[in-house]
């Protein structure tokens, strides 16, 4: 059986995104670094799994993916049988899922990414953080944990009452912001802040996080 390989760097969130839906999976992978710094994601070989120059990239056998989001989907379907299930079979609670899904992409994930590049990316690159974009994102990064946390009164997390790839595709960008003066906004609202608490621990998280680490 061939073995599932994931091309990227461990520090991106998009490649993060993968892996750790392979770790709650308990599937075998290897990662395939992929040198962003020297642009190795804008040439070849890479840009022919994704034209459009950005990891992950993903192979299973003969199939090729991007996108981390429709791989988690992949893999989800794909190995439903092994690890932790990421998605309600119910079609009503599946659809109820979905919907978070999609708020993760919309908004969540377009504020967090511009408050990660300005807070964490751009003094990591001596880059000046720009202040003016670091405040219009966090006031919409408080709406929509304003949002989240009258889900999260009502259910235990954001799909449901059970841990899903609407909590799942969040961990790369919230642990990123956790490290920040912005970590104050999770914890002020007491159960966003439970719900980080929670799906933060996973161990399949943590193995993600040593990756990083042996990076």
């Amino acid at each position: 059986m061939a073995v599932i390989k994931v091309h990227g760097s461990p520090f991106s969130t998009a490649t993060q995104r993968a892996l750790v839906c392979l770790c709650e999976k308990e599937l075998e992978f290897d990662v395939v670094p992929v040198d962003m710094r020297a642009g190795a994601h804008k040439q070849e070989p890479f840009i022919s799994l994704n034209p459009f120059g950005q990891v992950p990239a993903f192979e299973d056998g003969d199939l090729q993916l991007f996108e981390s989001r429709a791989i988690t989907k992949y893999i989800e379907e794909e190995y439903g049988q092994k690890g932790t299930q990421l998605v309600p079979l119910d079609s009503k609670k599946k659809a109820i899922a979905s919907v978070w899904m999609e708020v993760e992409a919309h908004h969540f994930d377009p504020v967090t990414s511009k408050l990660g590049w300005e807070i964490v990316y751009k003094p990591l690159f001596g880059l000046t953080t720009d202040q003016a974009v670091v405040e219009e994102n966090e006031a919409k990064l408080e709406k929509v944990l304003d949002v989240y946390e009258n889900r999260l009164s009502k259910s235990k997390y954001l799909g449901g009452d059970c841990f899903s790839l609407a909590d799942l595709h969040h961990l790369p960008n919230l642990q990123g912001l956790l490290g920040t003066s912005l970590k104050k906004h999770f914890e002020s609202r007491p159960h966003v802040n439970e719900w980080v608490a929670d799906i933060t621990a996973r161990p399949a998280w943590a193995k993600v996080l040593a990756l990083k680490g042996q990076a």
